[in-house]
């Protein structure tokens, strides 16, 4: 199984930009479809953003289309989320996932991260 650590985050002003990392351990990393997800104060845990394994195929959420980009290094085992044009309603605490299977059918999500906070300014 694979294991994860969250770093980037922190206080921005509203149309400024983080780039959060999620560094992975394990030998299997390479084969992980990882996402991203972002839970608000009091709110449910939303996804944001995932990547296939071979980092070919991208999927967002319609409330971050065009302002976020994910992308991956399995050299590095690092996956990235850079975010621009931060808007206040983006502030939550960040989690990055990692499913053994494709997006397209992954219902649970085997390991989580333990998440970092990212906070926009009005």
């Amino acid at each position: 199984q694979v294991q994860l650590v969250e770093s980037g985050g922190g206080l921005v002003q509203a149309g400024g930009s983080l780039r959060l990392s999620c560094a992975a351990s394990g030998r299997t990393f390479r084969s992980y479809t990882i996402g991203w997800f972002r839970q608000a104060p009091g709110k449910e845990r939303d996804f944001v953003a995932a990547i296939s394994w071979s980092g070919g195929s991208t999927y967002y959420a319609d409330s971050v289309k065009g302002r976020f980009t994910i992308s991956r290094d399995n050299g590095k085992k690092m996956v990235y989320l850079q975010m621009n044009s931060l808007k206040p309603e983006d502030t939550a605490v960040y989690y990055c996932a990692a499913s053994d299977l494709p997006y397209e059918v992954t219902i649970d999500w085997a390991s989580w991260g333990q998440g970092t906070q990212v906070t926009v300014s009005s």
